[in-house]
């Protein structure tokens, strides 16, 4: 009789495990796909947006869309990194899944606030706001699920992660397909920003708190940021922004600018072209993500990140330089496009919490992902600055930023190899 109970026993902490682990997971995964609902908004919404706040005086439609475009996606990169470091800090202190909660929260409700922006810099404020909570989430849904399963499923479930923002995109793209976004329609889209508050609820209820979390500060309250920087961490710490900032730069400055080049290319007369390339975009970024974890799964974190720059870098440049209408070139481009730089997205979260122990790993790769956001900032910048040098061209300016790949090429040989080894205690 003893003897069943035992087994009984041990047969329910395994079920609840295993009960653990897909509830992570999933909230993990539909935290980030609602990330990505909210980050794809903007570029659909933004050209028509802007067009609908431009001043009489305004001098040249794409100019002004440009500008303005590059401020509110620097704007929000800023405010995704203050949210990594604040939220991956708050997650290493009080848990992940309070502090998740929280970030979804954040930006649900100021994403849906961009419904009664009347200008620019309103728009760029909530944008600033709203991003807090995307970069917090990132972090913590990745340091939940990493800790949550087993060393040999990393490299799948990193893929999967990878995939859920990206599966927010195409959903944002489909609706934005349906309802056509113009000057007078774009602010009902924006409403939809705020469903995902719903998610932060059921996460609060449901979802456990990291176990290894817990046992990782059972002895003393974390410091995190001391101990990154006290404890050598700080080298490590600095090659993830560096590795995140190339993906991130390519991202921001000139795959996110797609839809509006496909806006600029048609005329906007098919409101549907900014839809139709953000969802080729990030169908192929699905697929990417899955194949660039996989990859570095079996061949090695480093040589997978250097096809990674490799295959950006070329396809990148024909796109950008070669393609001038919108045509089933440019659609097909803009689909491998999007499978290349979006590949990145499913080995940052396999890599970047590898390089770093329990007590501190979502301040750690919260601030190698949010860091490398605020270099993005710069380039989106300077995208804006390039568009409007460039007498509003797109391609150009694209060509000019995506060159970033190549310092990943050698960027990347400075960096530990981590395949095969367990997360660091």
């Amino acid at each position: 009789m003893t003897s069943n109970t035992t087994t009984d026993a041990s047969d329910a902490r395994r079920n609840v495990s295993a009960r653990a682990q897909w509830l992570v997971l999933a909230a993990a995964f539909l935290g980030w796909m609602f990330d990505g609902v909210e980050m794809g908004i903007f570029p659909l919404v933004a050209r028509p947006a802007l067009q609908s706040m431009m001043p009489d005086a305004a001098q040249g439609q794409d100019q002004f869309v440009g500008l303005w475009m590059g401020r509110i996606t620097a704007l929000f990169l800023l405010g995704a990194a203050g949210g990594g470091l604040g939220f991956g800090w708050l997650g290493d202190r009080v848990g992940r899944v309070r502090a998740m909660t929280l970030s979804i929260l954040t930006y649900s409700i100021f994403t849906g606030l961009c419904f009664f922006a009347r200008t620019p810099l309103h728009l760029g404020i909530l944008r600033f706001i709203a991003a807090f909570g995307m970069g917090g989430e990132w972090s913590l849904g990745v340091a939940l699920v990493m800790e949550a399963w087993p060393h040999g499923k990393r490299a799948l479930l990193a893929g999967v992660i990878g995939t859920a923002s990206n599966f927010g995109y195409l959903l944002i793209a489909v609706v934005g397909l349906c309802f056509k976004v113009t000057p007078d329609s774009w602010r009902w889209i924006m409403i939809a920003g705020a469903a995902p508050a719903l998610l932060a609820l059921a996460i609060q209820v449901f979802v456990p708190e990291s176990e290894r979390w817990k046992a990782a500060v059972k002895q003393s309250a974390a410091q995190p940021v001391r101990e990154i920087i006290s404890s050598g961490l700080l080298p490590r710490t600095l090659l993830g922004v560096a590795l995140a900032s190339v993906a991130l730069i390519g991202t921001w400055g000139s795959v996110q600018w797609l839809p509006l080049w496909a806006d600029q290319m048609t005329g906007g007369r098919v409101p549907s072209a900014k839809a139709v390339a953000q969802i080729l975009s990030s169908s192929g970024a699905i697929v990417g993500c899955l194949l660039g974890a996989l990859a570095a799964g079996r061949l090695g974190r480093r040589p997978a990140y250097f096809g990674l720059c490799l295959f950006s870098l070329l396809l990148c440049g024909g796109l950008f330089r070669f393609v001038t209408a919108y045509d089933s070139l440019f659609l097909l481009l803009v689909a491998l496009v999007g499978a290349a730089t979006g590949a990145f997205y499913g080995w940052l979260p396999l890599y970047l919490p590898e390089l770093f122990p329990t007590r501190v790993r979502a301040t750690g790769q919260g601030l190698g992902y949010n860091l490398g956001r605020i270099l993005a900032a710069v380039g989106a910048l300077m995208q804006g600055g390039l568009v409007a040098a460039y007498g509003g061209s797109y391609a150009r300016a694209g060509a000019t930023i995506t060159l970033v790949y190549a310092i990943g090429l050698a960027l990347v040989w400075l960096a530990p190899e981590t395949k095969d080894r367990p997360l660091p205690d």
